[in-house]
């Protein structure tokens, strides 16, 4: 069985006996912790989804340790300005030991008293339906579609084609109208 829990900022998937590490924690090691926003579990290929977290489902912790990460070093410059600056960060964390998941179905009487009200609404809204289908006005005629002239099949040039070449055939060939 698995779980993804939403815990100090972070969404993470555990399992029972997994070591985890989160943002620094208030405890002392060796105390309990209890996760209660699980926003998904999982066993055997099923998965509950919760609408934000699962009803009833929590996630038992011990915190094992705290500590710290591996320093990241943090270098900015501007070229050609002289401006160096180098710093170093190192983030606390905290180690948790996945204890237990915990679940709880929803009880049948919930689900009986849902499937109930859920036939009362569909009546209802089905009875509002016609009164809304004849309360609406008619919808305004359309205006026909303007014709549009680039669409229509444009004449053929053939007149002006044809008066191309009837004054090239005027025209003397070969010369160059200079007079010499």
């Amino acid at each position: 069985m698995y779980a993804i829990v939403d815990y100090v900022g972070r969404q993470v998937r555990v399992e029972q006996g997994q070591e985890v590490k989160f943002p620094l924690l208030d405890g002392e090691p060796g105390a309990n912790v209890t996760i209660e926003r699980v926003l998904l579990l999982g066993e055997n290929g099923e998965a509950r989804v919760g609408q934000p977290v699962v009803a009833g489902a929590s996630v038992d912790a011990t915190i094992l340790s705290h500590g710290r990460e591996r320093k990241i070093i943090v270098f900015k410059f501007k070229r050609r300005k002289g401006y160096r600056r180098k710093a170093g960060h190192r983030q606390d964390y905290t180690t948790l030991r996945i204890n237990a998941i915990n679940t709880s179905k929803p009880a049948a009487k919930a689900k009986a008293t849902a499937t109930k009200a859920a036939p009362k609404e569909a009546t209802a809204k089905s009875k509002a339906a016609p009164k809304a289908a004849t309360a609406k006005k008619p919808a305004a005629a359309k205006k026909p579609a303007a014709k549009s002239t680039k669409i229509a099949a444009k004449p053929k040039k053939a007149a002006s084609t044809a008066s191309k070449s009837a004054k090239s055939a005027g025209k003397k060939t070969g010369t160059t109208g200079k007079k010499g």
